[in-house]
């Protein structure tokens, strides 16, 4: 994978993925009905903003769902804990409407911590020219790694989102903008491909309250969705392929300016980028029923010469997720429960490198594990109990911190 070239001011976009969508449905008694979503069984994480639970009443051409996430949370760390707190994570929406046969519309509107952050999480118009070639307009879910496009939290055995993707990389990273789109089928495997221009990174990577090199902190810019902290556009390009037996692979690439280099015609710093690759793979072991998720990101920063080391230039982290189901049968009066066994081992690395004068390895880093236990009522709703242990380094390598935590909670689709 490698930086795009762009001439001059002009820059474009060329390429991308989603697929057709066929909404279609089964009406009960009520004139209610859920709107299934696609064909096809070889579903992608870029698939994920349409393979969700819809609800349609009649001829009504909107359809509407969403999720909900509630747990309680004990953590202690060296000894010392805030003590017992239950905790209302966020609760979700989906509206979606078929505008025309070949043009769908699609929002995402999160609220999380009760309402302390309300966010658009998405927002695009899709128009449908072919299968290889689709166009895709608004606020973007930014396609890097998997977990960014494939968040729900009814699809997961684990209360905490992965450190890599909430921590490293930005938690549930959309911007505005534009981009194409394509999906390609053969008999067993399936080939996708998204290429988007959007607003991008701000300052907030190295200026910030975390007084290290800290991506999620771009999400702090209150006009992100109003125009670019700089002018310059964020590219980001995916690549997918999903074999029918061996699982899917992603390749996807991140990057662009994040500083404010010029104003009003004058230079202030010479262009300074960030840019990240991530490759993410998940599959299933067909007789064991075992599902088996990973992710890696490697991110680099052109920080300023005048900036301590503790302004990491390179980082690097990611999890892998490992779900196997023990006990699937009518349960409780649930027809499709199942009693899952899973296990998360997770790493990050926020400051990969040496001290200039000692030779020495900066730290500031964490390593994590967390196993747990899921009750599924359906696919659609989980009972959720983990365990979490986790190890955090400072910058000079003291020893970790040590936390605990005991988590219990629900999620579910509605």
């Amino acid at each position: 994978m490698r930086t795009f070239i762009y001439n001059s001011k002009l820059k474009f976009v060329l390429g991308f993925v989603l697929i057709q969508i066929s909404l279609t449905g089964q009406n009960d008694s009520a004139g209610i009905h859920h709107v299934s979503t696609d064909s096809t069984k070889l579903l992608l994480n870029l698939d994920a903003v349409y393979n969700r639970p819809f609800l349609q009443y009649g001829k009504i051409p909107v359809a509407i769902g969403g999720y909900v996430e509630a747990n309680t949370n004990y953590a202690v760390t060296d000894g010392v804990t805030e003590g017992f707190s239950f905790q209302m994570r966020r609760m979700t929406l989906f509206l979606s409407s078929s505008i025309h046969r070949k043009i769908k519309f699609l929002t995402e509107i999160e609220f999380e911590d009760g309402t302390k952050e309300i966010n658009i999480e998405f927002a695009s118009v899709d128009f449908q020219f072919h299968p290889m070639f689709n166009f895709r307009g608004g606020i973007i879910m930014n396609p890097i790694g998997g977990f960014n496009q494939n968040h729900d939290g009814p699809k997961w055995e684990f209360i905490d989102r992965p450190i890599s993707a909430t921590q490293l990389l930005p938690s549930t990273f959309s911007n505005v903008g534009f981009g194409f789109f394509g999906k390609m089928y053969k008999p067993d495997f399936v080939f996708a491909y998204e290429l988007y221009l959007t607003n991008g990174f701000n300052e907030n990577i190295i200026s910030n309250s975390e007084n290290k090199t800290f991506l999620p902190t771009t999400k702090l810019d209150p006009d992100r969705f109003e125009e670019s902290f700089n002018g310059e556009p964020l590219t980001n390009a995916k690549v997918s392929l999903r074999h029918r037996k061996i699982g899917e692979l992603g390749l996807s690439y991140m990057g662009g300016c994040y500083n404010k280099f010029q104003e009003d015609g004058l230079v202030l710093d010479v262009r300074r980028n960030a840019n990240i690759y991530a490759v993410d793979f998940n599959t299933s072991i067909p007789k064991a029923k075992t599902s088996i998720v990973a992710e890696w990101a490697w991110v680099f920063v052109d920080v300023p010469d005048t900036y301590t080391q503790q302004f990491g230039k390179k980082q690097y982290g990611g999890f892998i997720d490992i779900v196997q189901p023990i006990i699937r049968k009518k349960m409780f009066g649930f027809e499709k429960a199942s009693l899952n066994l899973a296990f998360r081992t997770e790493y990050v690395d926020w400051n990969v490198g040496t001290f200039n004068e000692t030779g020495g390895n900066i730290s500031d880093e964490v390593v994590a594990i967390v196993p747990g236990i899921s009750f599924r009522t359906s696919p659609q709703t989980v009972i959720r109990f983990n365990y979490r242990y986790q190890w955090q380094k400072d910058i000079l390598g003291n020893p970790a911190a040590r936390t605990a935590a005991i988590q219990f909670g629900v999620s579910s689709y509605f």
